[in-house]
């Protein structure tokens, strides 16, 4: 089971882009189905959202440490992650965990916490 993610998430588009926009974003979930038929993500979802000021949608590729490395080096999803940044606002793209990985980031957060003075 995928123990991390790749969060791709977006705003608006730039006005008088939106073909572009909507060329670019078939372009990147056709990469992302290509990348879970040869195995190098496990999944994806992509997210749409109702209009609002700051996020309009997201995507979410899944899969182990190597699978989100090896996608964040993929030339072909640079060229699209690059595409997208021309014609939309707020571009984002981290790194993140799910499923077995959040535990052990609990477990790390819980270890630092420890050593901090704990005020009531």
């Amino acid at each position: 089971m995928a123990d991390r993610l790749l969060f791709i998430g977006w705003g608006v588009p730039v006005r008088g882009r939106e073909q572009r926009a909507l060329e670019v974003f078939n372009d990147s979930v056709g990469l992302y189905g290509r990348m879970q038929q040869d195995g190098r993500i496990d999944s994806f979802d992509v997210t749409l959202l109702s209009p609002n000021a700051s996020l309009n949608g997201f995507a979410q590729l899944k899969g182990n440490a190597g699978q989100i490395a090896a996608v964040q080096e993929d030339e072909e999803f640079i060229r699209v992650i690059t595409d997208a940044s021309l014609i939309v606002e707020d571009l984002s793209v981290i790194r993140g965990y799910a499923n077995e990985g959040v535990a052990a980031q609990m477990g790390i957060y819980a270890e630092a916490i420890a050593k901090v003075p704990q005020s009531a």
